[in-house]
Parts: structure tokens; C-alpha cells; sequence
């Protein structure tokens, strides 16, 4: 067995569930989580200087960033070029017996694809805000801003609004 598909290996074996943690953060979706970190992988392990990839599951999760990215961006673009053609991304769900996981998953969903990436890479992949800058290629001002409008907006999708009606009661 070759150097790369003995690190392939070892990392589909010991990370895989991780890196599909991480993707399914980023996009929400199970099979697209999925589909993400196979591309990430393919495109990780395909390229000429795979035996030269320092630490595979950073770069890895680099790839599976990028075609986040990559996919939100062609999917708006498509949107705008063919409306009534393109589906919503999901149907809101107007029940409110949801657990908190799930309330998370939704707001998670309801940020830019920006903050997304931001929030999850700053509280899910503990990254550093420089280093998430240096990822999304961005500057140090623009992360801090993406993370303020990201939390802001989750603690606005998050907020309980039962504390407000024990107050009007009493």
C-alpha cells in the first residue's frame, strides 16, 4: 500500500465521522455532508502531490470549506439566471415542538453562508479568528464582523420568547 492511501485510510477510519460533523454544520443536509467530505477527499487525494499534504484532515476540511463555498455561490448564481426553475432550499416549519437541536440546526441555516462558515469554524473547529481569516481568504476585521452579525442574528433566532409572557403575567 502506498504512503497517501495508508493516510487516506487511517484518516477515513479515525476522522471520517469528524469531518462529516464538520460539513454537516456547514450545509445542514446528512447526504450532502456526505457528498461534501467525498469530494474533499477525492480532490484532496487525487492531485499529483498528495505524498506532500502536511496535515490531510486540515486540508481536508480546507476542501470541504471551499466547495461549501463553491456550491452556495453557483446555486445563487443559478437562482438569479433561472428562477422559477431552481427550488427553495428548504420549506419552513411553523411547529413549535421542535427540540433545541434542531431550533440550532434551522438558525444555523438561516445565516449567510459567510457567518456560517465563521461560526462554525470559530465554536465547532475552535480556530483562532486570524486563522479563519487566512481560510476564507478575508481579512481579521471581516470575520470579527461575520461572527458579531452571526451571533446577533442566532441569539435573535434563539431567543425564548416564554420569558417575556411570564413577565407581562406578573
Amino acid at each position: 500500500m502506498a504512503g497517501w492511501e495508508r493516510v487516506l485510510t487511517d484518516l477515513v477510519s479515525t476522522r471520517g465521522m469528524a469531518l462529516k460533523r464538520y460539513a454537516f454544520l456547514l450545509c445542514g443536509n446528512d447526504s450532502d455532508a456526505e457528498d461534501l467530505v467525498q469530494d474533499a477527499l477525492v480532490r484532496a487525494f487525487t492531485r499529483p502531490l498528495r505524498d506532500e499534504i502536511e496535515n490531510p484532515e486540515q486540508y481536508v476540511r480546507k476542501a470541504v470549506l471551499n466547495l461549501y463555498l463553491d456550491r452556495v455561490r453557483r446555486r445563487s448564481v443559478w437562482r438569479r439566471v433561472m428562477p422559477f426553475a431552481a427550488a427553495p432550499d428548504r420549506i419552513e416549519d411553523d411547529s413549535g415542538a421542535v427540540d433545541a437541536r434542531h431550533d440550532l440546526q434551522a438558525a444555523l441555516l438561516a445565516l449567510a453562508p459567510q457567518q456560517r462558515a465563521c461560526v462554525v469554524l470559530y465554536y465547532h473547529v475552535d480556530l483562532p479568528i486570524p486563522e479563519i481569516a487566512a481560510q476564507l481568504g478575508c481579512a481579521v476585521g471581516t470575520v470579527k464582523r461575520h461572527l458579531h452579525d452571526g451571533r446577533r442574528r442566532l441569539a435573535r433566532l434563539l431567543h425564548d420568547d416564554t420569558r417575556e409572557d411570564d413577565r407581562a403575567v406578573r
